[in-house]
């Protein structure tokens, strides 16, 4: 039997922002009525980060989001306003807020597969460039070309600079040298931190390569770059490789003179492999297993010192999303994770909980007069069994609990739970499954 046990008592810091996401919802504009803003507003997400938008026609496809398809002609005046096409984005930035979300804009472009590359190249003007995102940000937080003073706090800069980084062809995100990535870097990120000291200018969303983020951290340090926020993405199978990373990136940048510099890991999901397991890890993302993953990811995060936020790649109708389907965009399993994880951040105290068992993972939080847990046993391995869990808990009447359920069988549904004595809960759950508690 595994033990866990939520101690009410002990407050041991604040909820994190773990349940952030990539890309808003899907606003129906048209009679075939089909949409998620309503559930999507309801899991109440706190951010949503840009990237890969231009992919989903319902966001506005090639216009949308993309420093490219806003800035179509690198030659154009850049203090011109015709010069810029801000109308789907505009549109799609008023679906997130208006959802309750903020956006996490990335200024970039989109990955291109394609065997032909169009929007990944350095800049012809890196200075240019900048002056470029410069007005993005001022259209949309002080009102330039007619445009909004939204409380839109994070621009990142770039994404995936370092992946296929060991390719001589078919790099996907970053067509130039890395030399001329950290100018580019270099440049923006004074230029913009410099024109918008208030903002928080960061980047640059590493695709995971440890020895490229030591070389970059050591070249923005020697060139004296400003970095509000630190960002890279991980994909695979067990949280705890997934914490680890996180410490070890937070070591290097500590070890680099940015000491202090928030981190943020705005991409993630389960990913057995890339090829052969490809299609193996799509279905378990829109199953109960990806759901059990990602409260297990998002549990071990905020048990973790070493990361400041998490955005799930992704929450755009794609085969990467396992919040909602593809074709009714009605809520999946998944969903029901960052429901619960909502839930607790809301009370926005963390308390003190422990399991005996690195399959179980638990957290439990109170404030504004309630008082939540979450359990998930999540399982790489499809042929583990159920578990029994014996739960204790310290600071809690457990006689006004209540109790629901997400696994293969059950979604969110209210359940009966066996009270032993003290104080102390037996559940039985099947593998994959997540438990939300509370009072």
């Amino acid at each position: 039997m595994s033990n866990i046990r939520v101690n009410f008592n002990n407050i041991v810091g604040a909820m994190k922002i773990m349940h952030g996401v990539n890309n808003g919802p899907f606003v129906s504009g048209n009679d075939q009525a089909r949409g998620n803003q309503k559930t999507y507003m309801e899991c109440r997400i706190p951010y949503a980060r840009t990237h890969d938008a231009s992919f989903f026609s319902g966001y506005g496809g090639n216009h949308t989001v993309d420093v490219n398809f806003i800035f179509t002609d690198f030659d154009a005046d850049v203090n011109d306003p015709a010069s810029y096409d801000f109308a789907c984005t505009d549109q799609y930035m008023k679906q997130i807020i208006d959802s309750g979300t903020k956006p996490f804009f990335r200024l970039g472009s989109r990955i291109e597969h394609e065997v032909k590359k169009y929007n990944t190249f350095p800049p012809k003007d890196f200075q240019k460039w900048a002056e470029i995102c410069e007005h993005i940000i001022a259209h949309y937080t002080e009102g330039w070309c007619d445009g909004f003073k939204y409380d839109m706090e994070y621009w990142e800069i770039w994404g995936e600079p370092d992946l296929d980084i060991h390719e001589e062809k078919n790099k996907r995100l970053w067509q130039g040298t890395e030399e001329e990535f950290f100018e580019l870097f270099t440049v923006a990120a004074k230029h913009l931190k410099n024109r918008f000291p208030h903002l928080k200018i960061g980047g640059p969303g590493s695709a995971g390569d440890e020895e490229w983020m030591e070389r970059f951290f050591i070249a923005m340090k020697k060139n004296n770059v400003p970095l509000d926020f630190f960002s890279y993405h991980w994909y695979w199978t067990q949280p705890y490789d997934m914490t680890a990373k996180c410490t070890r990136v937070r070591k290097l940048l500590d070890k680099s003179g940015y000491a202090g510099v928030e981190t943020n890991l705005d991409e993630w999901n389960y990913v057995r492999g890339w090829e052969e397991d490809f299609v193996y890890s799509i279905k378990q993302i829109i199953g109960i297993k990806g759901a059990a993953f990602n409260m297990a990811c998002m549990s071990a995060a905020q048990n973790c010192p070493d990361i400041d936020m998490l955005m799930y790649y992704d929450a755009r109708p794609s085969e990467w999303n396992g919040l909602f389907d593809f074709y009714t965009m009605e809520p999946l399993k998944g969903y029901y994770a960052f429901y619960t994880f909502a839930n607790l951040y809301e009370m926005g105290q963390q308390v003190e909980s422990y399991s005996d068992d690195e399959s179980v993972y638990v957290v439990g939080a109170k404030g504004n007069g309630k008082y939540g847990i979450a359990i998930t046993y999540y399982s790489e391995n499809d042929n583990d069994c159920s578990k029994k869990i014996a739960l204790t808990l310290d600071g809690l009447d457990s006689s006004k609990l209540k109790f629901y359920l997400v696994d293969e069988n059950n979604t969110y549904a209210e359940k009966e739970i066996y009270l032993a004595e003290d104080n102390q809960i037996i559940i039985h759950l099947e593998r994959n499954s997540i438990m939300y508690i509370e009072m």
